[in-house]
């Protein structure tokens, strides 16, 4: 059975570097980026691991990982799409830098990566791209303010249906996570107790939860279009 080909972005910590080793771990080559990915020390650069640091809001980056799956293996079967980041405070007091910066990373970065992506999986005749979404994108919290996050990955989920239905004939299946709280070095442990308490189920999420979820995807052919949420909870409503 041929390797699968994945390309995962935000690679160096937390949900990515935990895509990114299990799916190494179960036989896929992947490519890996990061800002600062090579000198991360988290992954090594292998003859089934790719290794290329740069910002997914820049449209070069996206062609260079495409680019570099092709060049190892000839295709994409998978694209991670998990690069993300979130930006508290009020709407009316969102800076220009504040807003151009989660939108490049949010809703830039999966245009530039997602988009020679599947132009190599329309050639090869199908793949699948999943992204990393939140929770908070279909049950906004009162008091956690953080527009470009609502915004942003809201977008991510309705381009995850439309482009579902779009490309579903094509072989191409697009799906994605709507992830809670998730225990990474993004948070704190001394604000551990207090994040429990924005999941009915009150803990935080692991990692390999998520994991569990990607994988699911992956052996689930006949979904796609799909916002899977890992949140203990929290999408159902208020609680």
């Amino acid at each position: 059975m041929q390797s699968k080909t994945a390309i995962v972005t935000g690679a160096s910590s937390g949900i990515g570097l935990g895509i990114a080793r299990t799916l190494l771990n179960n036989g896929y080559h992947v490519v890996a980026t990061a800002r600062n990915i090579t000198n991360a020390g988290v992954l090594e650069s292998s003859e089934s691991c790719v290794l290329l640091d740069g910002n997914v809001a820049n449209r070069a980056l996206g062609v260079k990982l495409s680019e570099a799956a092709v060049a190892r293996t000839g295709r994409i079967d998978l694209l991670v799409n998990n690069a993300g980041i979130f930006v508290p405070g009020d709407f009316h007091e969102y800076t220009d830098e504040q807003y151009r910066a989660i939108m490049s990373t949010n809703a830039d970065g999966f245009f530039y990566v997602t988009q020679p992506a599947v132009r190599q999986m329309l050639k090869q005749g199908g793949g699948h791209v999943v992204s990393i979404s939140t929770t908070l994108a279909v049950q906004p919290v009162k008091g956690l303010n953080a527009f470009g996050t609502y915004f942003s990955k809201g977008g991510i989920n309705t381009a995850t249906k439309s482009l579902a239905i779009e490309y579903a004939d094509r072989g191409i299946r697009f799906n994605a996570i709507g992830a809670g709280i998730i225990d990474t070095p993004m948070h704190k442990q001394e604000a551990h107790e207090a994040l429990k308490n924005f999941h009915p189920i009150r803990r935080l999420g692991t990692v390999e939860e998520i994991v569990d979820a990607l994988l699911f995807f992956e052996k689930a052919t006949f979904v796609t279009g799909e916002v899977l949420h890992v949140d203990g909870g929290a999408h159902a409503g208020k609680w």
